[in-house]
């Protein structure tokens, strides 16, 4: 994995390939950023230039040898832990290796994607993937071991803000008694869901959101995009090249994430003055409880972002708006007016105090039906 093949993010490029050559690997480091902002490519292309003795600002100078088992990140001195589940294949007590195949298909896929990519991916279905205390003793197995360049060995926890408590204790304990040659390069989008006591023994880097010029830029260079395609991709992706990349290759949903939230607003307007609607929403909740936890949160989020877009227009923004609704007879602009100062707030808490909830195993048809009902309130707050 080579840095300029990375998108933007040039000043952490600049700052952990001359720490390198001063000399000053941390035996820990923590990448924040959101979806899409290149944390996995970044971690990749750092533990490459570690591992190979690389010189200069590239993934090059150091071993031939070395560099080149890199071309399909299967190098034996780096190793991989990341959230997964029991499946109809492995049943019992899953942990990183018994996925290490489809793994390495999937970053090598695309190194911008999601922890719900990898769901789909490796198939869990509706489960929660984590990384379990299971997995402590594997790394210490792998970290036991000599190094087969006969230098440093690198271990990527990706989505290391999935990790159960027990395992978060765990790698806690292997990261205060470091060995000299031994990364670790932790992976998450929430420093919040991890141990404050792990943040602590981690150097900690943090990745802004790409610009539109920047992804603007790699889809012309890289994924041969026309430019006028390439300039509305980038505004709509928000910063997040994952989301880029599949508008460019009209990688959709396979959820109408829309619709549900047209049915679910149109009937919690109705339902303030009909009770009878509220009959509505019970089986509304009962349909987005059916599609497994990820899926909600995935649903949550989104509707978050149709809500913020309307409070866009309802303020006289449309250049900020990129979302626009293929449901019949709804028209974001006239939903607009009913989302403002007054109630955008609210809404916004209840939907993350529903994800968090949902996060942590509660009856989804019971979080759902409860957060109809508040927003049946909080859609006439005036």
């Amino acid at each position: 994995m080579k840095f300029s093949e990375i998108v933007g993010q040039n000043h952490l490029k600049n700052h952990l390939t001359n720490s390198v050559q001063k000399g000053r690997i941390p035996h820990a480091q923590l990448f924040i950023g959101p979806e899409g902002s290149g944390t996995l490519p970044m971690a990749l292309a750092y533990a490459q230039y570690i591992i190979c003795s690389n010189t200069g600002n590239e993934n090059q100078g150091g071993s031939t040898a070395c560099n080149l088992k890199f071309n399909t990140l299967q190098h034996p001195d780096l190793h991989f832990v990341y959230p997964v589940a029991s499946t109809s294949s492995v049943k019992d007590k899953p942990v990183s290796d018994d996925f290490i195949s489809i793994w390495y298909d999937f970053i090598n896929q695309n190194k911008y994607a999601t922890v719900n990519d990898w769901y789909e991916n490796v198939g869990i279905g509706n489960k929660q993937g984590n990384i379990s205390v299971h997995e402590s003793s594997n790394i210490l197995k792998k970290l036991a071991l000599k190094s087969y360049e006969g230098g440093y060995k690198v271990m990527i926890i990706w989505m290391a803000e999935r990790m159960n408590i027990e395992a978060s204790n765990k790698i806690l304990k292997i990261l205060e008694e470091p060995n000299d040659k031994n990364v670790f390069i932790l992976i998450a989008e929430d420093e919040k869901a991890l141990l404050p006591t792990i943040v602590s023994r981690c150097q900690t880097l943090h990745f802004n959101p790409l610009t539109e010029q920047e992804i603007y830029q790699a889809l012309v260079d890289n994924e041969n995009c026309d430019e006028a395609d390439a300039y509305s991709i980038a505004k709509e992706a928000q910063g997040n090249y994952n989301k880029a990349l599949k508008l460019r290759y009209n990688i959709v949903n396979d959820y109408p994430f829309d619709e549900w939230f047209v049915t679910w607003v149109r009937a919690a307007f109705r339902a303030n003055k009909n009770a009878r609607v509220v009959n509505e929403l019970i089986k509304w909740s009962d349909e987005i409880s059916a599609i497994g936890r990820e899926k909600q949160k995935l649903f949550l989020n989104h509707c978050m972002e149709l809500f913020r877009q309307a409070l866009m227009l309802n303020y006289n923004a449309p250049n900020l708006v990129y979302m626009h609704p293929k449901v019949e007879g709804f028209k974001l602009q006239n939903f607009a007016p009913f989302v403002n100062e007054n109630n955008i707030l609210d809404i916004f808490t209840e939907i993350e105090e529903a994800i968090f909830h949902i996060e942590r195993n509660g009856n989804p048809k019971v979080i759902f039906t409860d957060l109809s009902i508040k927003l049946t309130r909080l859609m006439h707050k005036k």
